[in-house]
């Protein structure tokens, strides 16, 4: 019978998600596939209106995205930030707080590069 070996790489490493618009931060953990383990948002954890968007309710939300994470097995992130958001430092603090190695941090912010087209010229 021919033994099979068991590929490790990749064990524990996942990916961290985190869009951060001005309204709302919303973090996904996946694991390499891209299946989500676990999403949570500012929202989800109760905060409402202008709160939403403060690095607080990005550090409580992080920590609740962070502790489901953790519990599935990961134990390194690569992180990749989307927005231009207030809690994105703080949600990136809260993952290394919770003991989370960090591999790669990437911002993938869509930035224009030459903007809209300029509306015609008005004719009187």
């Amino acid at each position: 019978m021919e033994k099979k070996e068991m590929d490790y790489r990749g064990r524990g490493i996942g990916k961290a998600y985190i869009n951060s618009t001005f309204n709302n931060i919303i973090i996904t953990i996946t694991n390499q596939k891209g299946d989500v383990i676990a999403w949570s948002s500012a929202g989800k954890m109760g905060f409402k209106g202008s709160k939403k968007n403060t690095p607080y309710a990005a550090k409580v939300a992080a920590a609740d995205v962070a502790e489901k994470g953790f519990k599935a097995g990961l134990k390194k992130l690569k992180v990749i930030v989307k927005g231009p958001g207030a809690g994105r430092d703080s949600a990136i603090r809260t993952l290394v707080n919770k003991n989370f190695t960090l591999l790669v941090i990437k911002d993938i912010t869509p930035i224009p590069h030459n903007g809209c087209r300029p509306p015609k010229r008005r004719r009187v």
